[in-house]
């Protein structure tokens, strides 16, 4: 009995690995994009190379010291270092053989040209939405507006069977839409500036990618601004928090004007707000600080149309109290203390900060975010601005992790984040423990 029930068990799990295999590799459809008559232009390269700065193409595809596009950074991944590819039109080295068809079913659909699904470190599921015609034109300018290079070998980051590509394409099914069914559709706004914005935040700029949570699964949990998920924040990239962008008050841009988010994204830095680190310095120094204005001003529209999330985990509510107490020389806690010796001569004791030079404490979104990971790791280890081309000084804060314990670091960042009328939860130093731990790893892999 014991070994018929064994025999029928088996073969019900082959009967669904079987099917579950077949719905895998059953063949997507795709639709062929065909071809414009000036598929090498000037013209068409030059809107193309705008199109992969919108897209932020370089930082992803570029090894630290690599030559632009040729691809071999790793990239974190729960299963391993996924490294990117080489996106030159080498011949021998992936897309140098790629038809408008194949860079397409890539872009928009996740398939390789040999039909395996791609790794979603690949933003196919926001590139879904651009438009046949941004597609032609980013081909152009991969095919004739950047030079062949040789893909270098690498390290496998991912060992089998995690490594099998086939159980991809049951993720892409799952949850990447198809294009047809989220092609721009202006009509959806009220406003063509919103309609834009909309189109370059969910679209060629992914902004979702980085900037909305993730279920277990790991797809985003929302592709656009009908789930309310979408742009809320929440995911650690490089070690830093890809803050909310929604209109919340305190943790999100409730309290930034337009100019304040058109500000940050050409120049790294705005009136008072930004404290801009990680990935978003290769965002802004690649990628937004060349867009035009109208595109600009249009995602600032669009961010700024994005009700708050119901997940508050913060206020602001102006009290002068600190303010005065350190004025007068009153420093009742040990994180007053500290807040005084390390921190008071750039961002003043009212925490205000200095306009375009060091930013405000009080009522400052990173620091009031729900995750305080991105406030620990600025006081253990700085931050520089990035120089841009309207901004060319780099702004730097030193790291004070050398000479700070973890519990005053977390006393520290607990006064900063409860002070001037700011609201977040305290740190604890169990907190700052781990994250000074990820830095000394960081800095023993780029030694090696």
């Amino acid at each position: 009995m014991m070994k018929k029930l064994l025999w029928t068990l088996t073969g019900v799990a082959v009967l669904v690995f079987i099917v579950v295999q077949t719905l895998a590799l059953w063949p997507t459809t795709t639709r062929t994009i065909a071809a414009g008559p000036d598929g090498d232009s000037l013209a068409l390269v030059d809107k193309g190379l705008y199109l992969a700065q919108g897209g932020d193409c370089v930082p992803c595809h570029t090894a630290p010291g690599g030559t632009p596009f040729a691809g071999g950074l790793p990239l974190a991944s729960p299963i391993g270092a996924i490294y990117s590819t080489n996106i030159t039109p080498d011949r021998d080295s992936r897309i140098g053989t790629y038809t408008l068809s194949d860079f397409d079913c890539a872009m928009r659909h996740g398939i390789r040209a040999d039909g395996d699904s791609l790794y979603p470190a690949m933003p196919y599921p926001s590139y879904a939405r651009m438009s046949d015609e941004d597609v032609r034109e980013l081909y152009a300018f991969f095919m004739h507006g950047v030079a062949p290079a040789k893909a270098q070998p690498h390290p496998r980051g991912i060992v089998w069977p995690l490594s099998m590509r086939w159980p991809l394409a049951l993720w892409r099914k799952a949850f990447a839409p198809h294009p047809d069914d989220v092609a721009p559709d202006p009509h959806r706004y009220a406003d063509a500036s919103v309609a834009r914005g909309a189109y370059l935040v969910q679209g060629l700029g992914h902004c979702g990618s980085c900037h909305t949570p993730r279920a277990l699964t790991l797809q985003e949990k929302a592709l656009d601004e009908s789930g309310t998920d979408y742009l809320a924040g929440g995911s650690i990239i490089d070690g830093w928090l890809a803050v909310n962008l929604r209109g919340n008050a305190a943790d999100g841009l409730g309290a930034w004007s337009a100019a304040d988010i058109v500000a940050s994204l050409r120049t790294a830095r705005d009136a008072s707000h930004a404290v801009i680190g990680g990935a978003m310095n290769d965002a802004i120094v690649h990628s937004t600080q060349y867009l035009s204005d109208d595109d600009l001003k249009a995602i600032s529209a669009y961010l700024k149309t994005l009700a708050p999330s119901a997940h508050s985990p913060s206020s602001f509510n102006p009290d002068p109290a600190t303010a005065k107490a350190l004025w007068q020389g009153v420093n009742a806690t040990r994180g007053a203390e500290l807040y005084v010796d390390n921190c008071a001569s750039c961002h003043r004791s009212d925490g205000q900060g200095y306009t375009q030079v060091f930013p405000r404490i009080a009522d400052n979104s990173t620091v009031l975010a729900g995750d305080p990971s991105s406030v620990i790791r600025l006081i253990l280890d700085g931050s520089q601005l990035p120089a841009t081309r309207t901004a060319p000084s780099e702004l730097a804060m030193p790291g004070f992790g050398w000479r700070l314990s973890d519990d005053d670091v977390a006393q520290l960042a607990s006064f900063v984040r409860q002070s001037w009328g700011n609201q977040a939860p305290a740190v604890q130093a169990a907190q700052v423990g781990a994250i000074r731990g990820a830095i000394k790893n960081e800095r023993a892999a780029k030694a090696r």
